[in-house]
This record gives C-alpha cells, sequence and structure tokens, in this order.
C-alpha cells in the first residue's frame, strides 16, 4: 500500500505529526511560528495540512495572517511505486518582497505560470527585479533545506526515491546541483546547453527582439530560463527541441544522491 495513501487514514494528530516534518525548522523561528501548537505569536494557526482520508496526494502549507500568498507550500503524491514518491511542488515566498503579478494574466485569467497565457508587463517587472519565470515573489534560499527534510521523510518511511518534473529550466539545472538525475530530458538539457554558447543556434536568437532575448542572457542559468520560457526553443530548426521546452523528468535516490550535471559551474 502506498504512503500517503497510508497516512491519510491515520488520525489527524498522526497524520500532522508525520507531514510537519516536511517544514523546515528555519521557518518557525524566524516568521514567529509554534512549533508545537503550529501557531504564530497571536495565537492564530498559520500551518495547515491537506490530506483527506483514502487521499493519494499531501499538501503542508504556510500562510500568514493578512497573506494572500503561501508562505511555503509544498505538494506530495503517491507513485505505482510504492519505494517512490513523488514531488510534486514547493512554493516558498518571501513574505516582504515585491509582488509581480506573473500568475494572472490582464484579464485575471490564471496564466498556468504562464505556460497557458503570459502577463507580458508583470514578467518584465519580474525579470527586472531578478525573479525566475514562475515566480510571483523571491523566494527564501531554502532549497537545500527542503531537500532535507523531504529526505527525513523518506528515510522515515523507508522511501528509496524522489521523483519529479523540473517545470522550468531553471528548476532543473538547480536540481542538478542538489544530487538529481535524468529519468527523461538529460539529452534536450545538453543540447540546451550546447546551443546557447557562442555561435549556437540558440545564442543566435538572443538578440535583443524581447526584453527576454538580451545577448548576456546565453551565460546565465536566469537568462536562459526566461529565453526559453518566452518560446526561442520553437524558433530554431533542431530535431531534439522540435516540441519546445518539454519538462524533464528527475529523480534523487534517498540519501545516495547522483547529479547528472548539463550546465557546469552554472552562473545564475
Amino acid at each position: 500500500m502506498s504512503w500517503i495513501y497510508r497516512i491519510s487514514r491515520l488520525s489527524r494528530p498522526e497524520k500532522e505529526g508525520l507531514y510537519r516534518i516536511l517544514i523546515p525548522p528555519g521557518l518557525y523561528h524566524r516568521f514567529g511560528i509554534d512549533p508545537l501548537s503550529l501557531c504564530n505569536e497571536k495565537g492564530d494557526q498559520v500551518v495547515r495540512f491537506f490530506s483527506p482520508p483514502g487521499d493519494r496526494t499531501c499538501l503542508v502549507e504556510i500562510k500568514l495572517r493578512g497573506q494572500e500568498d503561501p508562505l511555503y507550500s509544498i505538494q506530495l503524491t503517491d507513485t505505482n511505486d510504492f519505494s517512490q514518491i513523488d514531488w510534486d511542488f514547493v512554493i516558498v515566498n518571501d513574505p516582504d518582497s515585491p509582488k509581480f503579478n506573473t500568475h494572472i494574466d490582464e484579464a485575471g485569467t490564471d496564466t498556468l505560470f504562464g505556460w497557458a497565457s503570459r502577463n507580458l508587463a508583470e514578467e518584465e517587472r519580474a525579470l527586472e527585479a531578478g525573479l525566475f519565470p514562475g515566480q510571483i515573489r523571491k523566494g527564501l534560499g531554502l532549497t537545500r533545506d527542503v531537500i532535507h527534510v523531504l529526505e527525513f521523510f523518506c528515510r522515515t518511511l523507508d522511501i528509496k526515491s524522489i521523483r519529479l518534473e523540473a517545470l522550468f529550466y531553471h528548476n532543473a539545472i538547480t536540481y542538478e546541483r542538489f544530487g538529481f538525475s535524468y529519468f527523461d530530458g538529460f539529452k534536450q538539457m545538453k543540447r540546451i546547453h550546447d546551443l546557447f554558447q557562442p555561435g549556437g543556434k540558440l545564442f543566435d536568437k538572443l538578440n535583443d527582439s524581447t526584453p527576454f532575448r538580451k545577448p548576456e542572457y546565453g551565460h546565465t542559468v536566469r537568462g536562459r530560463s526566461w529565453a526559453i520560457h518566452d518560446g526561442i526553443l520553437t524558433e530554431i530548426d533542431d530535431d531534439l527541441l522540435d516540441e519546445g521546452w518539454v519538462s524533464p523528468v528527475m529523480y534523487r535516490m534517498v540519501g545516495k544522491p547522483r547529479s547528472m550535471i548539463t550546465f557546469p559551474d552554472p552562473v545564475y
């Protein structure tokens, strides 16, 4: 029987006792959250767990009082392999940083991280502020901490591997650095790196035709990610990239990280 499904059938205190493992400890002190009551200093419960009985997905969320967007949100889902778990997403927002409405278009419709539609004006503002595609606020630099608590959760349940889809190019490069290998997408990622080298087809497309295609963007993870988000892959003739960006499927063996590097010594 898969693990999230098993946990979903436990009592609420038992479920919450397991799922609170998924919260990086530093968040409690930094934002005044009691690790036992999961309430802020005013007594408001700011940590929520979503895991209905019989469900195969769990969501852990921290939402501060007066904030529309979560401070922290992580979702896990069972896979058909009981020794593996899907890491669906993690969201970490710095509540003190400016917000950019890249998640909704001018009509107020969800952009689905910019893949269904785009809010170009807000994306340009986010780009200028140093954000990556898909971000509405700056993060808190917690990727290492999140992977640490996720691995501890997996070791507790004897889960052997963590699987994910890297939604954006920069996500894939970041997960490479933290010991993730590729199920699918390694050749695509290598090809993208090669074509962003001086003289490559993607490098030549960085021609200032849009704000997301500055010539210097070929040298950085953030610049490449914005150019790819802007559709640059669909504008070159290359058999491996003819479908445009396809989110790579990656995995990390718990306790045995093994990186497959496609951007050596990346500059962000």
